[in-house]
Parts: structure tokens; sequence; C-alpha cells
């Protein structure tokens, strides 16, 4: 789902010292730590948090999960990270949702038709729908929505998504200023009329997505940017946002307007618990429900009753920005690339993680594991040579920059080992906390940083249109013209082998030539979920919908 943040959690304060073998008895020593860092936690989760998340007495049919950081808005035409998304996607919904095996089925619409040439999208939407606060839902809310979210003044970073439609892309970037020119109309109050550049053969699933959610402008023009404190905003969704005590609780409530009916939960709790050791002690003194497995802790918990692996649509990079030297200069990219050994990652972290050298993951169409840099020291050496820095020397000090998680360290060492052994260069890290990181990478993105993307539609476009050189989410600063045309061809290709040899285009221009970023490998999920949790199942999208989800009390629970 967009921009991953991981597990965005607060280093503990134990230092990560690698010791001869960058793989061999790392795994030992820190499963010894890991047992110390829970017995120490054990005894330390403060009173606060015991009394409030713990206790299940009223009856409610309540859920308690951890967020890893305070969610950055809850503005949809703004959000792009997973913390938000999770949030937002249990309390709107949008045109379209997924079924069980994420194909796009009705939502707020009941149906919808296309034109013959492919270009023309009716949407008809269901008459009993209505907002929080009564107030029946239209398409207009649709056309208001979407035409702000291209509106150049919100400077929204998903505004790509809707380049597909007619005049969206030049009004986005300011050469028309007239937004009824772009081809997204309501023609009434239940009917939304989308006409599109061309022929576009995942757009149901795009409308799943929260930045096309609906949104009402009465209350975006009466309350400006507070519009999202729980006390003004209205939603759709099954749940409705009852209290937001920043950095510390959100809970939501079950919203008996929800066209679909009331949903099981009464109740919803996300807490922000910036540690991963402190939700899993939560979780096994119940206090949580569920719970994300750090890298630590997957192998000691592998057979446990509770314990869920599923596969992820998420891949994990580095970037460049290509316009800092030394990774101006593609060799040295390249170089960066061939010296890593992928085959590491999963090592380390024990969590069914796959390495990769391109882009698109597995599960996806057109994957293919073939393409890409593989580890090739002796040939990076050479291209660092060519360069101009022979074993590393001259190398200017360079910076990578990622976001404070202990997986993150975790890797981020592991590669700044191996760029000293395999390149002989000397890197240095720093971590940043999740919005100070974000803002580093929209304003200034630094030489070398740490990101990673979850599918927010199960389309290659997806991954490879994040890239481009109209991308509001591409921070290296790349620009590719053969890119982006190939992009947009195999968006409208129909035929699946031509499509496929589109993308293995794209991605070995990303991968290969160009070097913009090195995938290291795609994620897994690792979780635990308590048995009485009826109704949770996961996707290979980490959607986490809770309107299907209910709490058996016959089951034991605090």
């Amino acid at each position: 789902m967009g921009v991953d943040v991981g597990t965005n959690l607060k280093v503990c304060p134990y230092s990560v010292v690698f010791g001869g073998d960058l793989k061999g008895d790392f795994q030992v020593k820190y499963s010894a730590l890991f047992l110390l860092i829970m017995l120490i936690l054990s005894s330390t989760v403060s009173c606060k948090n015991q009394n409030d998340i713990g206790l299940n007495k009223d009856g409610l049919q309540t859920f308690r999960m951890a967020v890893s950081s305070e969610p950055p808005t809850l503005d949809w035409n703004l959000a792009t990270d997973s913390i938000s998304i999770r949030i937002i996607d249990n309390i709107m919904e949008g045109l379209t949702q997924y079924d069980d095996n994420l194909n796009p089925i009705p939502a707020i619409a009941k149906e919808w038709k296309v034109s013959g040439d492919g270009k023309t999208y009716t949407f008809f939407l269901r008459d009993e729908v209505y907002w929080s606060d009564g107030k029946k839902l239209t398409a207009h809310d649709f056309e208001y929505s979407w035409k702000r979210l291209l509106n150049p003044e919100t400077a929204a970073e998903y505004a790509y998504f809707l380049y597909d439609i007619e005049n969206a892309y030049e009004y986005n970037n300011g050469q028309l200023k007239d937004p009824s020119l772009v081809r997204v109309k309501a023609l009434n109050d239940t009917t939304l009329e989308v006409r599109l550049r061309k022929p576009v053969v995942y757009f149901p699933s795009i409308t799943t997505f929260i930045v096309t959610f609906p949104l009402r402008k009465d209350i975006i023009e009466k309350y400006g940017d507070n519009w999202t404190e729980p006390s003004n905003i209205v939603t759709n969704g099954p749940f409705i946002l009852k209290e937001w005590r920043h950095e510390y609780r959100l809970t939501l409530t079950a919203n008996k307007n929800y066209y679909a009916g009331r949903p099981g939960l009464d109740v919803i709790r996300f807490y922000v618990i910036g540690e991963s050791t402190t939700a899993l002690t939560l979780y096994e003194t119940g206090g949580l429900d569920i719970v994300s497995l750090p890298p630590l802790a997957i192998p000691h918990y592998k057979n446990h009753k509770d314990y869920i692996h599923h596969p992820f649509l998420r891949g994990y990079y580095y970037g460049f920005n290509v316009e800092k030297p030394p990774f101006n200069d593609k060799r040295i990219r390249q170089a960066f690339s061939m010296a890593i050994d992928r085959n590491a990652f999963p090592e380390i972290l024990k969590g069914g993680e796959l390495p990769a050298t391109s882009w698109i993951p597995q599960g996806m169409f057109a994957y293919n594991p073939s393409i890409g840099l593989g580890f090739n020291s002796e040939g990076a050496r050479a291209l660092l040579k060519e360069a101009g820095y022979p074993d590393g020397t001259g190398f200017p000090e360079v910076t990578a920059i990622f976001s404070t998680n202990p997986e993150n360290l975790l890797i981020a060492q592991n590669l700044q080992a191996q760029w000293k052994k395999n390149l002989g260069v000397d890197i240095k890290l720093d971590n940043q906390e999740w919005k100070v990181f974000l803002k580093t990478l929209q304003t200034n993105p630094p030489p070398i940083f740490r990101l990673g993307w979850g599918a927010d539609y199960p389309d290659p476009d997806n991954f490879m249109n994040l890239f481009t050189s109209t991308s509001g989410n591409n921070r290296t600063r790349w620009k590719n013209s053969e890119f982006d045309r190939l992009v947009q061809e195999a968006a409208m290709e129909q035929d699946p082998e031509q499509r496929k040899n589109l993308y293995d285009r794209t991605q070995k221009i990303l991968t290969e030539d160009d070097v913009p970023i090195m995938p290291l490998f795609t994620n897994a999920q690792n979780l635990l979920v308590k048995p009485y949790v009826k109704g949770f199942k996961p996707n290979a999208m980490d959607i986490i919908r809770l309107k299907n989800v209910w709490i058996d009390k016959r089951r034991d629970r605090p």
C-alpha cells in the first residue's frame, strides 16, 4: 500500500555489531539478545499501557492492534504511507473494493459499464449510501475529490494515479486552469462518468485506492486543515473516527449508517507503539489482538499456534538521487548494485523474504527474477575503477539515509559492510524518524536512501509507474523518456505476451541499464493473531479491513 514504513520502530538501545562473517554467528547473537529484550520489557511495560490496553470488561466487540507511528495525515487525497492508509481503509470506501482474490468488485458503485473503445467508464452508485452525519453520498462527492486530488494547489503525491483521465495531467501540471475540462463528471447524483485518454485494463482497481475515495466539499471548506479531526470529519465506511489522541491512540467505532450493515466489531483501537518488542510483549500479555513479528522474534514463533505467514506484494529497495554526485554516474550506481549479495537478507531477517534483483514482485503478472544486476564483486570493482575510484580510493563521503526501524538498521549495516568489503567504500549511516525521513525525501532526497513499495493495486503498472518522470512518489530525480513510453504502452496493451515483453524491457532499463534503484528483496507477512479473532483474512496487499472481523467471546480473553 504505497510507500511502506516497514514497522517504523524506534531502535532499541542495543548496538548491532557484525563479527567476522556477515552471515555466520549473527543470528545466534541476536536470538539471545531478543530473549533478553523480551525479558526486560515483560517487566517494564508501563502501568498505563497495561491498564488501558489489556482490559476488555465492558462486553463490547473490541479489536486492538498497534501502529508503529503517528499517521502523518488522514486526508485521503494526501496520504501516501501505510499507517495512514491502514486507518483510512477502515473509515472510508470508494467505488470498488477487492474480493478475497484481489479482484475489483462493487462497493459504493453497484455496477459500472465500459464503452466499446475502452475509454469511457460509467459508474452507477448505490442509492442507500450515507455519510456518517446522515447526509446522502452522491456522485458529486467523487467528482470533487478527484479534481481536488488533481488540483496543483493540493500538491497530492498520488495525483499521477488519475493521469489516464483526459486532461488530468494537463490540469495537475498547470497547463489547463479550468477543472471542468478534466473528464470526470457527475451526470446526476448516482452516475459518475470518466473518460480516459487511452484504454486502461486495470482502471477499476485504481478506484479501490484511498486517493479516489469521495470527499465532502462543505466539510473541507468549513474546517480547512482541521477537517480530519474526530469532531469534524465525516466518512462513509464501516467505522467512524471517534478519537485521535495524537502520538498515543486512535479509536474507531461502528458506523450505524454504513450501507452494508453494521460491522461485527463495536470498537477498534489503534495504539501508537514505537518498539516492536513492546508490541509483542503486549500481545503476549493480552493487550493486543494482532501483532507483526520483528525479525529477531520470527524463528522463536514459527511454530506458535497464533503464527501466520503470508506472501506480500511489497518490494524493498535502496534508491539513488541521480542528480547528486557521485551517483550521477550510472557506472557507480551499477557497481553498488552488483556489490550486494542479496542472499544475506533472508538469512538475517528469517521472515520468508525473497532476494530480488528485479522490481515487479513474485505473485504479480510479469514477474521475472532473471532481470537485474546479480552479485558480481569483480565486475563491481571494475566499474568503480572505470568511474575513477579504484578500490574505493578517493570516493567522496556519502551517507545512506533510512527510517528508524530495527529491520532497516540490520539491512543498512549489512549493506555498509558489503560495500566496504566488495568495493572498498566507506558509507555512513543515518536513521531518521518516519515523519522527518518523509520530509527529507520530499524536499531534498539524499544521495542514497532506503524505501519500499507495497501494491496499491495488483498490477505491474503500480510498480513501474512509480519511477516515471511524472510520478509524485519517484524520489530518485531520475527521468527516462523511453522508460515512460514503454510503461504507457504496457498499460494499454491487452495481449498478455506483448505486455510481459514491455515490462521486461522497462525492468531492464530500471534495474540493469540506468539503475536509479537497487531492489533487494520482496517482503513477507509474519503475524500473530489471537485465536478468538474471527473473519481475519490476510492478503498479499496487506489490506487490513476489519468490517468482517468479530471476536468470539466464548474463547478466553482478558
